[in-house]
């Protein structure tokens, strides 16, 4: 059976959520990965009244649509972070708080805990978000980084995250990290480190975005089959390299998103670097049958377009694997 093709709401929350619901419905998708930010979904309410989670899934039904995976980024991003004035900007302020690090990275893992539970309350298994990290800040190795500071910010990492994937476990959710610049697993082999620090337990698993690897020059497709057993979400984001002109580099300097002088830029699924055949040849070849999201990300093209013209793109390539091989029909026994 195809897999469902779903809408991330993350770059939505500024429209109601019904609006959100209606949109999605009408370009055909078939359900949601609903973010925990705006009127979209609401952990503390999902858990304090009861019948919220029913008004969801009303809403849901209404449009014809399902919820396959919630996802916490913003909130999951403050459990390990060393907190400044850009958080204050993206988390609620019941979290920030009076701003105070250490209480806000409480607060934080305290939320993430919530949200495991209220996942399980509307029916999902799968969370969806970042963990933060307490080196991210240290990755140009200048001043010099002793192996000791990288081993304390992983030791701080299973710390504050294996009590949270407890409450995981508690619910039969699990929890899938998106590999990301400024994560604790940003790359192949800090995602390796990444789930060794926490025992590789299974509740903790992968969020696949190749967008973030093609500009890193990782292999998107590879890095499916290396983690095939820990690939728990996708998500469809596309990016696009625009170095070799001598000016535009990697890391883009401190310019703004679809600022043609960076070195690389979020795209529309599609329109970037992502091999994305081969990209879904490798989920058919690991098995993988959950949803595919779309995470719409272009500051160049409206989303009212980029949104559809994702779905039309990723349903033309997310083929189902064959039931049976084409030179069966070879075989003198066919």
């Amino acid at each position: 059976m195809a897999r469902p093709i779903t809408l991330f709401t993350g770059q939505w929350a500024d429209l109601p959520f019904d609006e959100v619901c209606r949109l999605t419905s009408e370009w055909g998708y078939d359900g949601l990965e609903i973010a925990c930010w705006g009127d979209h979904f609401e952990v503390d309410r999902a858990l304090a009244e009861p019948d919220y989670v029913d008004r969801k899934r009303e809403q849901l039904a209404k449009y014809n649509l399902k919820v396959y995976a919630i996802s916490n980024h913003l909130v999951g991003q403050a459990v390990c972070d060393l907190i400044d004035e850009r958080h204050k900007d993206i988390l609620p302020a019941d979290i920030w708080g009076d701003g105070d690090p250490e209480g806000v990275r409480q607060r934080a893992a305290e939320r993430m805990k919530d949200t495991a539970r209220a996942a399980a309350k509307l029916g999902v298994k799968t969370v969806i978000g970042f963990t933060g990290s307490s080196i991210w800040h240290t990755v140009a190795m200048f001043p010099p980084t002793p192996e000791s500071m990288i081993e304390r910010g992983y030791q701080d990492f299973a710390d504050r995250w294996n009590p949270i994937l407890d409450v995981f476990d508690e619910v039969g959710v699990r929890f899938a990290h998106e590999v990301h610049p400024s994560e604790i697993a940003y790359d192949y082999w800090t995602t390796r480190r990444t789930l060794d620090a926490i025992g590789n337990r299974p509740a903790f698993g992968l969020n696949w975005d190749p967008s973030h690897f093609v500009w890193q020059d990782l292999d998107p497709v590879n890095f499916i089959l290396e983690f095939k057993d820990r690939i728990y979400h996708v998500d469809c984001k596309d990016a696009k390299v625009r170095t070799g002109d001598g000016r535009r580099g990697r890391l883009s300097s401190h310019l703004p998103w679809a600022d043609l002088r960076r070195g690389w830029d979020f795209v529309s699924t599609g329109h970037g670097d992502v091999p994305w055949e081969d990209c879904f040849r490798a989920l058919n070849a690991i098995g993988y049958d959950g949803p595919i999201s779309i995470e719409w990300e272009d500051a160049g093209m409206d989303r009212l377009v980029g949104a559809p013209e994702a779905l039309q793109f990723v349903r033309r390539l997310a083929f189902d694997a064959p039931s049976a091989a084409f030179d069966a029909a070879f075989s003198s026994n066919s």
